[in-house]
């Protein structure tokens, strides 16, 4: 077998201030003008060097959910999983890696993801259904549910408008309707053990979104991806009251940094006992770094 790097110190979930639970590994070389399409639209954001980022949450004391999008539309470079997890090996005190796994792949998507579980360190499952093109209650994609059910890991779904492609021609051939949540609670009936998060503030489906949330006790969702500044009525008042256990802190790194999402996040009429859930207890409850 062999033998893992010995990585840093593991992590200080008592010293940590938050957990960020969204967070990309980026690829350098992106010649399809979609990252700086992005960059656009998000304004500035942070370095997306990986030494960078790992110093970035260290000083800040936050760890971090990581990953990549196994896909093909935009025509970025991929980052491999094995370096997402490498890469959270040698940084085990800020990083826990998810993998991603493009379901429309089929059979070979779940050959990977048994051979990744296998191996060690898989936290979870990043899917974009935007970008891999694929609505999430199809069944194609089931047989790659069932992985991540059996280990009881969680996925982590993208909802709503996509930042990437926005502003490019065609929307950079990214179809908004795979960001519709609705589907998702499906997904949730067919697999009440499994863990799921609905990633972002689900634009224009916002109200959907906490429906399922609210309904389905294995379901939650991050916040990333938006300023707090510019979250609706309802996600506040639901995050504030009936959801304080079921939402979680998410940036989007590098796209949207959390000194931005904080700061925002201060100047939002949060209940002062809800804010430590927000930010970090709610996330290391569902990522089993801390007691059910």
């Amino acid at each position: 077998m062999t033998e893992r790097p010995a990585g840093r110190a593991s992590m200080d979930v008592a010293g940590l201030a938050a957990i960020d639970v969204h967070v990309h590994l980026h690829a350098p070389g992106d010649a399809s003008g979609t990252d700086a399409a992005a960059r656009r639209y998000f304004g500035a954001g942070g370095d997306p060097d990986r030494t960078a980022l790992a110093e970035y949450y260290r000083s800040r004391r936050m760890a971090c959910v990581v990953f990549t999008v196994d896909e093909r539309l935009s025509g970025r470079p991929q980052v491999a999983n094995e370096a997402v997890l490498e890469f959270a090996e040698a940084n085990a005190d800020v990083a826990i890696p998810f993998v991603s796994l493009d379901p429309t792949r089929g059979q070979a998507a779940v050959d990977e993801a048994r051979r990744l579980l296998a191996r060690g360190g898989v936290r979870g499952l990043k899917l974009h259904p935007p970008l891999q093109q694929f609505v999430p209650n199809d069944r194609l994609a089931y047989p790659l549910y069932e992985v991540f059910a059996e280990a009881r890991l969680p996925v982590i779904f993208h909802t709503g408008h996509s930042g990437i492609g926005t502003g490019m021609r065609g929307g950079g051939g990214v179809r908004l309707k795979y960001g519709d949540p609705t589907p998702i609670d499906d997904v949730a009936v067919d697999f009440p053990d499994l863990p799921i998060v609905m990633a972002h503030p689900s634009f224009p489906w916002q109200d959907v979104a906490l429906s399922i949330c609210l309904h389905k006790p294995q379901v939650f969702i991050d916040l990333s991806g938006w300023s707090p500044k510019y979250f609706p009525p309802s996600l506040v008042q639901y995050a504030n009251t009936l959801l304080r256990e079921k939402v979680l802190f998410g940036s989007d790194y590098p796209l949207l940094t959390p000194d931005r999402w904080l700061a925002d996040f201060a100047a939002l009429p949060i209940k002062d006992e809800v804010r430590p859930l927000v930010l970090k207890e709610n996330a290391a409850r569902l990522l089993g770094l801390a007691p059910a």
